[in-house]
């Protein structure tokens, strides 16, 4: 049986005991982090809404969850505003510099580079950040107002001045140390100058400190146009980066309007591109709609195997014809055209596979994983469903001196060559091909659940391309299942992404019985030696009003932190 690895938590818990969600009555913030958890609900302690509080969770994660957690980073941000029952996507995808180009990333002999120079580490990997920018639009359009852009920040700031590293923290830092101990400034600040850290020591960050109060006192633009933002580019010229002051003057984050879905009588809303999350996720939904899903069982073999088959084909698709829609016409509604995706499912055998090798987009060829999420709801009704990233864990593993920031490396994103995977082993086609100034296509899956105009579920997840697929058996296990959120979030995940055409899943996922089910029908399965996803999720009882917070036990820090 072949063994893969994935980003994620770095040790397995023994059992899948049932454990009870966190409820509150006011507020709630989940996240891969208790300090980031905490440092949201302070936020609405003061008065401040769930755009405030997943700002300031948002802005602690860059502090206590370094690998994930970022301000030279992107991700997309859903809102949902109760006042009046509307919801806003905000795209802060990084951009690719205004010096890449198509085949920056090719060696003399046209092969795909893959070490330092390349798309995946060192001073080239990165895209021009966008956390900072969107976190100060979404503050400033959709916050409360009763709390200050200085206020959101300080509990990041007091986190960077010094906080209590946890066992997880360590081996986390431990597992990366290959990558970080290759950038000098890395190793200093992440590594403690090459000296193992220990549980319980106190780290201390004075240089992201000195920046996140440089934010405080001169608003985010410093950022991208202050002293921050010359070291970055300073640093970047030195070392041979592709970005420049000009690229992080020019970044704007983007206001989006959000796909909707209906699923079962229930309103799933999501990110439009150069987000694959929603249609793909709605894509799924749509093929096993005419299915009794809830009749097959939740861990049978014929369950599985429907999922994989719908799995296979939207990845399929999602490969094909999704990109930054300001470089290609991104064909939504064909994709989501119910009768279109009846047609995909038309040859599939409930007793076999469909190969990979042979299943051809629906729409005809066109012809030209470490991330983290958190979820938040306020008193009134607000919510944030937020998932950022530096790429990879720890992102490119540059650290700009100064500043105490990791740099990404989200340019692994764009196809460093056009027919060829990347790191997470999924396919590139020409949409996504490299141009100065495109958005990554990315697999972040923010979403919201509603139920009669009521909010229901708030998740997301990080994992690569594994993202979309753990949104979507947490939503079939509440919809299909009527999970209790807790047992939505633990249930046992399993992940197909057409190429490679193999089925995880996860330890202690498939009984012996179910997985020689599985492969009778022709489904080559692939063990994962650590868990798939940390859906950090809020469920809203419709009975009582109560947020019921759901931290994923994937991670051994997750906490749901509520008031």
């Amino acid at each position: 049986m072949v063994i893969i690895w994935m980003l994620g938590p770095i040790t397995l818990p023994v059992a899948r005991a049932q454990r009870q969600p966190v409820a509150a009555e006011h507020g709630m913030v989940v996240s891969v982090h208790e300090l980031g958890s905490q440092a949201g609900v302070e936020i609405l302690k003061k008065g401040g809404n769930a755009v405030d509080a997943a700002i300031a969770t948002g802005f602690a994660l860059a502090a206590v969850y370094p690998s994930a957690g970022n301000l030279a980073g992107g991700g997309f941000m859903l809102i949902h505003r109760a006042d009046d029952n509307r919801q806003i996507g905000i795209d802060y995808r990084e951009t690719a510099p205004a010096a890449a180009h198509r085949d920056m990333y090719l060696a003399e002999d046209g092969s795909v580079m893959t070490e330092l120079g390349s798309s995946r580490m060192g001073w080239r990997a990165s895209g021009v950040p966008g956390t900072v920018d969107a976190f100060a639009r979404a503050f400033l359009k959709y916050g409360s107002g009763r709390v200050t852009w200085a206020e959101i920040i300080e509990p990041a700031r007091r986190l960077a001045e010094g906080h209590v590293l946890t066992r997880a923290a360590v081996e986390l830092l431990q597992r990366d140390a290959r990558l970080l101990s290759r950038f000098e400034e890395s190793r200093r600040v992440l590594l403690n100058n090459g000296e193992s850290w220990r549980v319980g020591d106190v780290w201390r960050q004075p240089d992201l400190a000195a920046t996140l109060a440089r934010l405080q006192e001169h608003g985010p633009r410093e950022f991208y146009e202050g002293e921050t933002a010359r070291r970055i580019a300073d640093a970047m010229r030195e070392n041979g980066g592709t970005i420049t002051l000009e690229d992080l003057k020019g970044y704007r984050a983007i206001e989006r309007v959000p796909l909707r879905h209906i699923y079962r009588g229930h309103e799933i809303v999501g990110m439009p591109p150069p987000s694959s999350g929603a249609i793909t996720l709605f894509q799924m939904l749509a093929m096993i709609e005419p299915y009794d899903v809830r009749g097959m069982g939740h861990n049978s073999a014929a369950k599985h195997h429907l999922f994989a088959e719908v799995m296979r084909r939207a990845f399929r698709d999602r490969i094909e014809y999704i990109g930054d829609p300001a470089f290609v016409s991104v064909p939504i509604a064909e994709m989501l055209d119910r009768n279109y995706l009846a047609g995909r499912m038309a040859d599939f055998d409930p007793m076999r596979v469909t190969a990979s090798a042979g299943l051809a987009p629906g729409l005809g060829l066109r012809e030209s994983a470490e991330t983290t999420h958190f979820s938040v709801v306020d008193r009134e009704g607000n919510a944030v469903s937020n998932t950022y990233t530096l790429r990879n864990s720890f992102g490119s593993g540059v650290t700009i001196p100064g500043t105490g920031l990791l740099m990404n490396n989200v340019m692994d994103d764009l196809a460093a060559k056009v027919g060829v995977p990347n790191m997470h082993g999924l396919m590139q086609g020409p949409a996504n091909a490299i141009e100065p100034g495109k958005r990554a296509l990315s697999s972040q899956t923010p979403a919201m659940v509603f139920r009669d105009g009521r909010l229901l579920l708030v998740t997301g997840s990080p994992g690569g391309p594994t993202i979309i697929n753990t949104v979507f058996q947490i939503i079939t296990n509440v919809i299909d299942f009527k999970m209790p959120v807790m047992q939505a979030v633990e249930a046992p995940r399993i992940h197909h992404q057409w190429l490679p055409d193999e089925l995880t899943y996860e330890p202690f996922g498939l009984s012996s019985d179910t997985a020689k089910l599985l492969e009778g029908k022709g489904h080559k399965l692939t063990l994962r030696t650590r868990y798939q996803g940390q859906a950090e999720t809020i469920m809203i009882d419709p009975a009582t009003g109560m947020k019921m917070g759901a931290a994923d036990p994937r991670h051994p820090d997750a906490r749901a932190v509520g008031h």
